[in-house]
C-alpha cells in the first residue's frame, strides 16, 4: 500500500496538526482518532481495526499493510534473504567467531514458536561494567516453559567482557548477571551517582536491577528498589524527568500473557481470527490480548523508586502494546519527553511539563500513527538530528507489508511521516524490523540509519509471502541530510548476514572511532558487526561527567560541535532501539575537519557550557563544571 492510498486520514491529520497552536489540546487529541478510525485497517486478519483510546477491539493478528507484491531477487529468493551484490562498498564484516561471540546461544521457547511470548526475543546493552575504557557487551536471552517448571536448566544471559585484542570473554556467571528468566530487554544507567553503570532488565515475570559492585560484580537490587514490577514488561529507559539529579525508570508494558490459559489458534474446529496472518494459522496476537501497563518509577534517591505513573499521566489507560521506549527531549526545551512505540496501537508521545506531569500529545503531534493514519506494529525507536537543525526526529521499526515511518522534527513537537519522500518507504516494506539507530557509519558528519530484521512466524518460511524468517539488515545512507540511500549487501559480508534479528545496540567496541553494532539474534549467537569502512574522516567522541546537580553519567545531556561548516547534535541516552541500550559515549564524525570549532554541551542541571579540544581522533572525557576536556 503507498502511503497516499489513505490521502484523507493523513491530510485531516496533518490539518489538526497544523492547527495545534489555537486549539485546546484536548480537543485535538480527541478529534484525530475518529478521522482515522476508519482507514485504519488489519489486512493480517482481513477485516476493519479502528483507533480508539481503549483497549484495540477484535480484528486480531498483527497491525500492517496490504500484502505487496512479492520481490524475489535473481536466485528466486525473497529479498529479505537475498538481493545480494557481487562486489561494492564493504561497510561491515560479521566478526562474532573472530570475537568469541559464537559459544552463546540464545533460547526462548520452542523453534516452532506456538505462542506470542516466544516470538519477541530480546535486547542488547553496551557499557563499560569494570571502568577499563572498554565496551563490554550484555546480551539478554529468554528461557522455556520446561526451564521455568524446574525441568531443564534456564538459559542465561552473557556478559562479554572486552579483552582490548578484538576478542571477548563471557563472564555472566562470575559477574552475577545470568537473569535465568524469561528476558526481553536491558537498559544502562548510574543510577545512584556512584559513578559506575548499573543494569535494568526487564522480563516476562520479575524484572532485576543489578547494582555495579565496583569489582566486577553485580547485586540484584530490584526487590529492595521496588521496581520488580511483573507481567511482561518489555522496553526500559532512564532520564531525570522532574530534574533532581537522579535518573528515574519507565517501564512499557506489553501482553498480559496467562500461560495457564493462552490464546489458541483454533477452539472447536473453528480458526481464531486472533490467530492468522494472511488466512494461515501463527502465533495468536497481540490483538485481542489485554495489555500490560507502563510504570514510571521516581528514584528517591535512597536506593528505592516510587511508582508515579498515575500521577504523571504516562500509566497507559488505554491497554496499549508497548515495545520500544525512550526518554529525550523532542521540543528543545530542556526537559526529557518521553516515547512509547506500541505494537500494533498508537505510539505514545509525551510532553514533559517540567511539574512531575506530561502531556499526551500523541495524536496532535503526529506520532501516534504514520503518514496513511496506520497503527503500526512499533518495535524500535530511533532518535538522532539526522538533517543537522538542532532537533530530534524519529525512526520507528514496524511489520513486514509496512514501510517504516521516519518522523521529521518540525518544531514544538509536531512530527510529520516522511519517509517515502526522502528514500524509506517502499524498499523497507518487504522487511520485518526491530532493532534501529542514527549512527555516522563513515564518519562524514551526517547520521546514516541501520536497522535489523527478522520475522516473527517461522512460516514465513514456508507459504509464499515473499518474506522469510531470516533477513538480512538494512543500512541506509544520509546524503546531506535530503536522502537516504540504500547501501547495497555485498556478497560475504556483515550486511549479507541473513539471521532472525531483534535487539541491536551500537558503539565504538574497538575504541577506533568507528560505530559498530551488535544484534541479539532469536535463538541463534549473537551478530557482531565490525565497522571496517574505508574512509579516513575524522572523528571525535566524548564520554560526559555529571556534576552534583545532573545525573553522574549524564543521561538527558545534549552536546553540539561545531566543525566542517556544520553544527551536529548528539543526546546522551538510555534505552531505545528494540529493547537495548547503545554506547553512552556520544559519537562525531568530522569529515575531512582537522580540528573542532566549538563543543556545546547542554547539562542536565540546565547549566551550558563550551569546551575547545587541541585534537581530533580521539576519545576525552567532559565534566561539568571544568574548564578543558582531560583526553584518554
Amino acid at each position: 500500500m503507498d502511503a497516499g492510498d489513505c490521502g484523507e486520514a493523513s491530510i485531516l491529520a496533518g490539518m489538526f496538526r497544523a492547527l495545534r497552536p489555537f486549539f485546546p489540546l484536548g480537543l485535538l487529541v480527541c478529534a484525530v482518532p475518529a478521522l482515522v478510525s476508519a482507514q485504519v485497517t488489519d489486512s493480517a486478519a482481513g477485516g476493519q481495526q479502528p483507533a480508539t483510546s481503549e483497549a484495540p477491539t477484535p480484528g486480531g493478528g498483527q497491525a500492517t499493510g496490504s500484502p505487496h507484491a512479492i520481490q524475489l531477487d535473481a536466485q528466486h529468493r525473497p529479498i529479505t534473504a537475498g538481493g545480494f551484490v557481487k562486489s561494492g562498498p564493504v561497510v561491515f564484516e560479521d566478526a562474532s567467531e573472530k570475537a568469541g561471540l559464537t559459544h552463546w546461544t540464545h533460547t526462548m521457547g520452542t523453534p516452532d514458536k506456538h505462542y506470542l511470548v516466544e516470538t519477541k526475543g530480546s535486547g542488547v546493552c553496551l557499557l563499560d561494567y569494570d571502568h577499563d575504557g572498554w565496551l563490554d557487551i550484555y546480551v539478554v536471552n529468554g528461557s522455556t516453559f520446561a526451564a521455568l517448571d524446574g525441568k531443564a536448566a534456564p538459559p542465561h544471559a552473557a556478559l562479554f567482557h572486552n579483552n582490548h585484542d578484538g576478542t571477548f570473554t563471557e563472564v555472566a556467571q562470575k559477574a552475577g548477571v545470568t537473569n535465568d528468566r524469561w528476558g526481553t530487554g536491558c537498559s544502562v544507567a548510574d543510577y545512584d551517582n556512584d559513578g559506575w553503570p548499573d543494569l535494568y532488565v526487564s522480563n516476562w515475570g520479575q524484572n532485576r536491577l543489578y547494582h555495579n559492585n565496583h569489582d566486577g560484580t553485580f547485586t540484584d537490587m530490584a526487590e529492595k528498589a521496588g521496581v520488580t514490577v511483573g507481567g511482561w514488561s518489555t522496553g526500559t529507559t532512564w532520564g531525570d524527568y522532574d530534574g533532581d539529579g537522579r535518573l528515574d525508570l519507565f517501564v512499557a508494558g506489553y501482553v498480559h500473557f496467562d500461560r495457564e490459559h493462552p490464546p489458541q489458534s483454533s477452539e472447536g474446529g473453528t480458526v481464531n481470527a486472533y490467530c492468522t496472518f494472511r488466512g494461515e494459522a501463527v502465533a495468536c496476537g497481540p490483538r485481542g490480548l489485554k495489555g500490560e501497563p507502563d510504570h514510571l518509577f521516581h528514584n528517591n534517591g535512597d536506593g528505592t523508586f516510587t511508582d508515579v505513573s498515575e500521577k504523571a499521566g504516562v500509566a497507559d489507560k488505554a491497554g496499549y502494546y508497548g515495545l520500544g521506549a525512550v526518554f529525550a527531549d523532542i521540543n528543545n526545551d530542556g526537559k526529557l519527553d518521553l516515547l512509547v512505540g506500541n505494537d500494533s496501537t498508537p505510539n505514545y508521545l509525551y510532553i514533559n511539563k517540567g511539574d512531575g506531569t506530561f502531556d499526551d500529545v500523541s495524536y496532535a503531534s503526529g506520532f501516534a500513527v504514520n503518514e496513511a493514519g496506520q497503527e503500526t506494529a512499533s518495535m524500535g525507536i530511533a532518535v538522532g538530528d539526522y538533517e543537522n537543525n538542532g532537533m530530534l526526529d524519529v525512526f520507528d521499526t514496524a511489520f513486514s507489508d509496512s514501510y517504516k515511518p521516519l518522523y521529521h522534527n518540525e518544531g514544538d513537537a509536531n512530527m510529520t511521516d516522511i519517509s517515502y519522500h526522502i528514500g524509506l518507504g517502499e524498499i523497507t516494506v518487504p522487511f520485518l524490523s526491530w532493532g534501529d539507530a542514527f549512527m555516522d557509519y563513515d564518519n562524514d558528519g551526517w547520521k546514516d540509519l541501520l536497522m535489523d530484521n527478522g520475522h516473527v512466524y517461522p512460516e514465513a518460511d514456508k507459504y509464499n509471502w515473499g518474506t522469510s524468517w531470516k533477513e538480512r539488515p538494512m543500512l541506509f545512507h544520509n546524503v546531506d541530510g535530503k536522502r537516504f540511500e540504500n547501501v547495497p549487501a555485498v556478497e560475504g559480508t556483515g550486511l549479507a548476514v541473513v539471521m532472525a534479528g531483534r535487539g541491536m545496540a551500537v558503539g565504538d567496541l574497538f575504541n577506533r572511532g568507528k560505530l559498530d553494532a551488535v544484534i541479539n539474534v532469536m535463538d541463534g549467537h549473537p551478530v557482531l558487526l565490525k565497522n571496517v569502512n574505508a574512509d579516513t574522516n575524522h572523528w571525535l567522541e566524548m564520554q560526559l561527567v555529571g556534576g552534583p546537580k545532573s545525573p553522574r553519567d549524564a543521561v538527558g545531556a545534549t552536546v553540539y560541535v561545531t566543525a566542517n561548516g556544520m553544527k551536529q547534535r548528539e543526546d546522551v541516552l538510555s534505552g531505545g532501539s528494540y529493547l537495548s541500550s547503545n554506547d553512552q559515549r556520544v559519537h562525531f564524525g568530522l569529515g575531512a575537519a582537522a580540528k573542532v570549532d566549538d563543543i556545546e554541551v547542554h547539562w542536565p542541571s540546565g547549566a551550558v557550557e563550551h569546551f575547545t579540544l587541541p585534537n581530533v581522533d580521539s576519545i576525552v572525557t567532559l565534566k561539568e563544571g571544568a574548564s578543558k576536556a582531560a583526553t584518554k
